[in-house]
Order: C-alpha cells, then structure tokens, then sequence
C-alpha cells in the first residue's frame, strides 16, 4: 500500500524543485516519434521518460483484454501528449488565480497549476516514490505492482491534507484524460481505429434517426467519425448525415443510387415568399 506520509512528502519536495517557469515549458523539440496505426506520430511534450510512464499508467488503467484493445492501441498516450502541448495543457482558459485549499467532489479542477505541470510533477513524484520503496521506476515495475501504485494514487485523491500540492489531482488527471482519449474522436489523436466507440456501440457523427423512432431494437452499426465525413469516405444523406451501415455489413464508400421514388428534396429561394420545395 503507498505511504501517504512519504509520497506527500516526495511531492511537496518535486513540486520545490520545479518551481522554475521553464522546468514547466513544453519541450521544444520532438522527444520520441513512434509508429502508432496507420500514421507516425510524435510526443511533443512528454520527455521520454514521461512518455515511458504515461505509457505504463495508461495501460494498467484501460488495459486490452477479451472486450477489445485498450488505451496503447487506441493511441491514448499521443492524445494526452498532444492536449498537453496545446491550449488545454497551459491552461489558456482557466481561472487559476486562487483561492487555493481543499476540495469537495463537487468543484472542477482548482490547482495552482496548469494540466501539463501537474503532469510533470506528478510523474516524477511517482517515479520517485516507486525508486525509493520498490527500487525501480513505475514503468520498469510489474504490473500487479503498478497497480497497486496506482491504487495509491486514487486512495489520495481526496486527502484534505495536500492543499497546494497537486498529488491530489493527478490521478484523476490522468484517468479523466486516458478515458477523453479512448472515446473522443479519432481527429484529436486517439481512439484509433474507433475502439472506444465499437467498445460501447457509439454511432460516432449523428445521422437522421427519424425512421427508427418506436422500433426499440439495438443501433448496430459502423461508427463514423469526423475524419471520414470531412474525407467523403463514406455515404451521406440529401441533408448531408451520414449513412450508417450495419456492423456486419463490407463498408461502403459511395453513395448508394437514390431507388425509385425517393430523390432527395431540394428547396428553392423565392423572393418575399421563402423556401419551396
């Protein structure tokens, strides 16, 4: 089980020694490029052994199994890196003037820091913690260790205790971003290849449902992302929706022949009178 006392004392110590603006700037060069899917993709702001942690952290938290693929295959670690190197990792739009102290489970994020610095100093207090009580870094650690690591990390997140120190938020942190990454749309960087979506039947970009109002029968259909609509990678409808295809079906890549008797509507603008069909 992780020592409260050591690891708030590890973190008050690393949040002290990163106090400097610059041990909190993005790094400004690519640390690692990896081949993930289809594309190369590239860490922009984790160090490499960040990126051997996040790695690690993500794994254990949404790991693949019998029900699919998990975080790594989903791509989730690229997409916390690229939050983090962006708007939402500096913390463009947050308030982070203060007040600073206890939190109630009610209240969003309310840390002196920006998302990318809480990673940093998160990571390295944990990395810490795990050399000085197991010998070895989070990521060269078993799993069922890493887990109990982790298990720590939750165990904190609501210790009154911390106040300014960010070890409170940073496994919520992590969590909430490893699951945006596993379901938001391929475009930001993860949920490759619409695990996520395919995991939980998520449809992806709405289509028209009217036809299906009172059937109360299962939605089993390919997921579309935002990708393929801005690509014309799959069909679409008169009004511009795209065409679900059953789940068991080859996916279509052209619009199917309008059949007889059901052209798409078209309006027409006319003067002091409005739209005609």
């Amino acid at each position: 089980m992780l020592d409260r006392r050591e690891f708030m004392l590890i973190l008050g110590s690393t949040v002290a020694a990163l106090a400097g603006a610059d041990s909190f700037a993005a790094t400004p060069h690519v640390h690692r490029v990896a081949a993930l899917g289809t594309m190369r993709k590239a860490y922009t702001y984790f160090t490499p052994g960040e990126a051997e942690f996040i790695e690690a952290a993500v794994a254990r938290l949404i790991p693949s199994d019998e029900t699919g693929p998990g975080a790594l295959e989903a791509d989730v670690p690229f997409f916390i890196d690229q939050q983090l190197a962006g708007e939402y990792g500096a913390g463009a739009r947050f308030y982070n003037q203060g007040p600073f102290g206890a939190t109630t489970p009610y209240q969003g994020y309310q840390w002196p820091l920006s998302p990318r610095q809480l990673y940093r100093v998160g990571i390295a207090a944990t990395d810490r913690y795990c050399e000085r009580t197991q010998g070895a870094r989070f990521a060269q650690l078993d799993p069922p260790r890493q887990d109990e690591v982790l298990r720590g990390l939750q165990g904190i997140a609501g210790d009154v205790d911390l106040k300014d120190v960010p070890g409170a938020a940073f496994f919520g942190q992590l969590l909430g971003d490893a699951k945006d990454g596993f379901f938001a749309d391929p475009a930001y960087g993860g949920n490759r290849d619409m695990v996520g979506w395919k995991l939980v039947g998520f449809p992806g970009v709405a289509a028209t449902y009217t036809n299906l109002i009172g059937r109360n029968e299962p939605y089993d259909v390919q997921p579309v992302d935002l990708g393929s609509m801005q690509q014309a990678r799959v069909p679409t409808d008169h009004h511009g929706h795209p065409i679900h295809q059953r789940a068991d079906e080859p996916r279509q890549t052209t619009p199917p022949a309008p059949s007889e008797g059901d052209e798409a509507l078209t309006f027409e603008w006319k003067p002091g009178t409005g739209f005609a069909v």
